[in-house]
């Protein structure tokens, strides 16, 4: 029997990602032109295109002004407390149910979006961190990504503050992706996470845990000699081991440590052994220092996530945390709508599974689908009002 083929439109994906969108952060209109559909319409011209909102407005012919869907926004928008829940149940609106029948692998960091300006009424609203593009302070904000091929879905979304520890914002994001039934395997963090109190908090909730263990403590060239965890880099040869790490508070934590050495010869001006040094704990019982240096590297996928992320993201300048939170988490939500399309509607049912080629549909094409549905929608400025004719 002759399976039946069916076509796939930006006509299609714009009317789902327009669904998706207001079925879960329910917008009110706001006037006759400022309708929700035209809202999430103009935002997703915006994110496909990579401009602002009010750029956005300026190039779509039938969209309401840029002060009247700026205002329309901030009418409607929940505080910012229900507006991170709707962000977050928008995300997990789609999740396969494969996801929640077992425990899968969790990928958790931070991404920080650089910031020139004050703050918007609170200067715990601005995280700091090491410099990066020209300053020091950023719009920060935490993800847990699933580790599942084909079903690399962001399941959690979180704004992290100056001061938040990193313990509670794990525990956000866990809750968070708890509620929709997906529970971590392990947890995969980035070696910024590699504190004691991380830790200690990861041994306490009793998660399996794997991160790159921060090198500190004396070098080989002091006089006294390596010591800390910088000893670890010296290894030879792959091995196990163990360590005590304390804090300036005097807490410690202690864990199990793989060393993971190969050759770097082949790689352009390398040479010699690399040595590899993980920490990990829980649950997670690693059967090989392959294993362990294989399943680190796929938390990398998470930095893919990030990147796409500001393939979509809404530029601005505005300085309310309420709509930068609202336009990583369409970007976001995007990216999960591109990943629900290649396993709902483009994957190749097979006996044992289903077939994914990322390559039918890329993420910057489904973006430019989306800015022709908006245009075709919308209208778009064609023709520009001059003094003088082209030609005498």
């Amino acid at each position: 029997m002759r399976q039946r083929k069916y076509t796939l439109t930006p006509a299609h994906v714009q009317t789902h990602t327009t669904y998706c969108l207001q079925k879960h952060l329910r917008l009110a209109d706001h006037g006759p032109k400022c309708t929700a559909d035209t809202l999430w319409t103009v935002l997703c011209y915006a994110g496909s295109r990579i401009i602002s909102l009010a750029a956005a407005c300026a190039a779509l012919r039938d969209a309401p002004s840029d002060t009247a869907a700026h205002d329309a926004l901030l009418a409607t928008l929940p505080p910012f407390a229900q507006l991170q829940q709707r962000l977050n149940r928008a995300l997990q609106g789609d999740l396969p149910q494969a996801l929640r029948r077992r425990r899968q692998p969790l990928a958790i960091d931070l991404t920080l979006i650089p910031y020139h300006g004050k703050p918007h009424k609170e200067h715990d609203e601005i995280y700091r961190s090491q410099a990066k593009s020209g300053t020091s302070h950023f719009h920060a904000y935490a993800t847990a990504y699933v580790i599942r091929k084909g079903q690399r879905f962001t399941v959690a979304l979180t704004s992290v503050r100056r001061h938040d520890p990193l313990p509670a914002v794990l525990q956000r994001l866990l809750r968070v992706a708890a509620r929709a039934a997906v529970r971590p395997r392990y947890l995969l963090l980035d070696r910024g996470f590699c504190s004691v109190d991380v830790i200690r908090y990861l041994q306490q909730a009793r998660y399996g845990w794997l991160m790159p263990l921060v090198l500190r403590g004396r070098k080989a060239s002091h006089p006294k000699g390596i010591s800390g965890s910088r000893t670890f880099a010296t290894y030879k040869r792959s091995s196990w081991g163990y360590y005590t790490m304390t804090n300036a508070a005097k807490r410690k934590a202690s864990f199990r440590v793989c060393v993971k050495c190969r050759n770097r010869r082949g790689e352009r001006g390398q040479r010699g052994r690399q040595a590899l040094v993980y920490a990990f704990g829980g649950c997670l019982r690693p059967s090989s220092y392959t294993w362990v240096k294989e399943t680190y590297r796929s938390r990398f996928a998470i930095e893919t996530s990030y990147r796409q992320m500001h393939q979509a993201r809404i530029r601005t300048c505005t300085r309310d945390p309420l709509l930068r939170l609202l336009y990583v988490g369409v970007a976001l939500l995007l990216r999960n709508v591109w990943v629900w399309l290649h396993w709902q509607v483009l994957a190749c049912r097979q006996r044992g599974g289903r077939r994914i080629d990322l390559g039918r549909l890329s993420f910057r094409k489904m973006l430019v689908w989306l800015q022709h549905g908006a245009e075709a929608h919308l209208g778009i400025h064609d023709a520009i009002t001059t003094e003088h004719r082209m030609y005498e």
